[in-house]
């Protein structure tokens, strides 16, 4: 049964979350230039939570309503199950962002955010509808604009702090390499479009197919052009050796902004990633694809992996700045995600879902945690500001303890659980090259026990100069510990949430 087109006009019905968001920035603009002064962050915080709640619920909304799946604007965008999924996840995780980012008015802390907030908060909006519609792009031309879109955000914000070197070096090291990345992504869509005579992800799919039964291979051009690709949504999830940009830039720019960078873009980079393989390369088997023929994608997705592991949690080891460590830690975990790409299937894209919905909880809650530190110790990002923390702040160390402990996969947490599915989706593959990748995840994850242990013994086995407990502002401290139950409990009951995952991964063909 053919999937239902939508032209441009019926298609807005469904673009009803992302119109929420655009409405939303526009205001945010007027009630900044508008507003009082005593009533300007409480409005702009308002106004920004009830957008992203709206995009959110829609998203809810349509998931629940199996609403889809639709070709919206032609087939520009996908209206699917998958697609909303992403919604609610993005949605929650850039309301968490907001809350991060909210200026204290304590005595005796600097914020970090010294511009504007109006412009901060509407820059997170644009940036939310960027991820969105990158998650949901079925065609090459919105597969780069939203990239872009959610790059040049990117670069503004992570120079957001302006009297800060480290700041403004981050932000041009960004613009630099997601520069070049950009050129070499559209190098390579230059050679699918050769190849298939079409930007629409579906007939790509069945134009490379064709292809692949007459010459019993995966074409060159088909290769070289997906592999630049590659080097586009590589950079933004992270992926080696598209990497390189990432620990400056998480070091250097506001930590809302790091822990945004870590989780939300990475999402909406993955989302894409599928979509892309699974759309217009067929690798988790389209109608008319050839049997019997190899592709080379499990190879490159399991090479580009165990690369990504390895840069991550080698580099994460030697060093004492737990922001930065944090930039490769998240790297790895682009590495690990990779894992269930590798596999094609259901079951792998499933477990990869389901990891960044647990990331999300675990690694915001890590960088909140290191933002409640440096603000008491007057931006000291080091382990050396970590010492003590069990004794002087045992709320804000334990919350701590458990991310750790899920970043590593340790049960009983999220963690634990994710990476669980995604061996258990190469195994269930089975064959040499998923036992490899399998072990090469294992290994990688016991080597970064060894970092995340080195901020627990700072915060439990080693003391610190200073024995006055560290006051950490209310906000932080219940937004640390609402990350970190359901941190905990998604080691414990994690049935309903994959089983939610599983069910909501049809797209449109």
């Amino acid at each position: 049964m053919e999937t239902r087109t939508f032209d441009n006009l019926a298609s807005l019905s469904y673009l009803a979350p992302e119109l929420a968001l655009v409405a939303a920035a526009l205001l945010l603009v007027v009630w900044d230039l508008a507003s009082p002064e005593r009533l300007k962050v409480p409005g702009l915080v308002a106004i920004s939570l009830a957008a992203l709640g709206c995009s959110g619920g829609l998203g809810a909304y349509f998931l629940a309503s199996d609403a889809g799946p639709f070709n919206l604007f032609h087939g520009l965008l996908a209206f699917d199950r998958f697609s909303n999924l992403f919604r609610v996840l993005l949605a929650v995780v850039t309301a968490i962002i907001v809350l991060f980012s909210v200026p204290s008015r304590a005595p005796g802390i600097e914020p970090e955010l010294r511009r504007e907030p109006g412009e901060f908060f509407t820059l997170l909006l644009v940036l939310s509808l960027g991820m969105n519609l990158m998650a949901a792009s079925r065609h090459l031309l919105t597969i780069y604009l939203s990239l872009e879109l959610v790059s040049v955000i990117s670069f503004v914000l992570a120079g957001f702090k302006v009297s800060d070197a480290k700041s403004s070096e981050a932000a041009l090291k960004y613009v630099i390499f997601g520069g070049v990345a950009s050129g070499i992504m559209l190098y390579g869509m230059s050679f699918l479009f050769g190849a298939t005579a079409s930007m629409h992800l579906g007939e790509c799919a069945a134009r490379i197919a064709a292809l692949t039964a007459q010459e019993g291979r995966v074409p060159e051009v088909v290769f070289v052009g997906t592999a630049c690709v590659l080097a586009g949504f590589g950079y933004k999830i992270s992926a080696a050796p598209f990497h390189m940009w990432t620990p400056d830039v998480y070091e250097g720019a506001p930590t809302p902004v790091t822990a945004l960078l870590s989780v939300g873009p990475k999402a909406a980079g993955f989302a894409v990633l599928v979509r892309f393989f699974s759309d217009a390369l067929g690798a988790r088997g389209i109608e008319g694809a050839p049997p019997g023929v190899e592709t080379p994608w499990p190879v490159l997705a399991g090479c580009l992996a165990m690369a990504t592991m390895a840069v991550g949690n080698l580099s994460a080891l030697g060093q004492e700045n737990v922001k930065r460590m944090l930039a490769y830690s998240s790297i790895a975990h682009a590495g690990y995600l990779l894992l269930g790409f590798s596999v094609f299937s259901d079951a792998g894209v499933a477990a990869i879902v389901f990891y960044l919905v647990a990331y999300c909880f675990m690694n915001l809650g890590a960088f909140l945690v290191v933002m409640a530190v440096a603000e008491r110790r007057g931006g000291d990002e080091t382990l050396s500001a970590f010492r003590g923390l069990g004794r002087r702040a045992p709320l804000v160390a334990a919350a701590m303890a458990v991310f750790l402990i899920s970043l590593t996969g340790l049960p009983p947490t999220a963690g634990f659980v994710g990476k669980f599915y995604l061996f258990s989706a190469l195994i269930t593959a089975g064959g040499t090259w998923s036992w490899i990748l399998a072990v090469a995840g294992v290994v990688n994850s016991v080597i970064s026990l060894f970092y995340y242990a080195r901020v627990l013994r700072a915060m439990y086995l080693e003391k610190d100069a200073a024995a006055d407990p560290v006051a950490v502002r209310p906000l932080l401290g219940a937004a640390t510990w609402a990350l970190a139950v359901p941190t905990v409990l998604l080691g414990v009951s994690w049935g309903p949430v994959y089983d939610l995952v599983a069910r909501s991964l049809s797209m449109v063909r």
